[in-house]
């Protein structure tokens, strides 16, 4: 299967779910333009009452169309954008990813994957049950986030559903993601 973009959302608002849209724009460094999480320092509320000045690692949030696939076969209405993410990926296994790993989007666009998302409670005010839904346990009972992967943006360029991804993969040792 080729690795494809499904959907691609933004919301210049701190609102939890964002609208999808015909395109969106990526800008190195800084992360989708017009979106309430884009900027070169952290820009997510809980995050700048720790520390404003630290640098923003969660650019943009993507997530695997495979995982919206599995909710909705377990009952959860949770379209493109529904929980959040900035673009909706089908065709990459974007938990198995090592830190670093690049991802080029479409003509120019170029992200570097940071760390995953850690999901929060959030999600259960969006609906009962989807908190516990995207956490999941391994063979050693390590728990697995399922919720998505952040990234900041290397390479600006504009984005749209249909998108091809092509995976470059980084140099040296493999590095599990880990939250971010």
């Amino acid at each position: 299967m080729n690795a494809t973009i499904v959907a691609v959302s933004s919301h210049a608002k701190h609102e939890f779910s964002k609208p999808t849209k015909d395109a969106i724009e990526l800008r190195e460094g800084f992360g989708v333009v017009g979106d309430a999480h884009a900027g070169v320092t952290v820009q997510h509320l809980s995050r700048i009452a720790v520390n404003p000045a630290a640098p923003n690692l969660r650019q943009v949030h993507l997530i695997h169309a495979e995982l919206l696939d599995e909710l909705q076969g377990r009952g959860f209405k949770v379209d493109p954008g529904a929980l959040g993410e900035n673009i909706v990926t089908r065709g990459v296994d974007l938990l198995g990813l090592g830190t670093g790993t690049i991802l080029h989007l479409g003509a120019d666009a170029a992200i570097q994957v940071t760390g995953l998302r850690n999901p929060c409670a959030q999600l259960d005010k969006l609906q009962r049950g989807l908190l516990a839904a995207v956490l999941d346990r391994d063979a050693n009972g390590g728990l697995v986030r399922k919720s998505g992967i952040m990234a900041i943006v290397l390479k600006s360029g504009q984005i749209k559903p249909g998108d091809a991804i092509r995976i470059e993969a980084p140099q040296g040792l493999f590095v599990a993601l880990a939250p971010v």
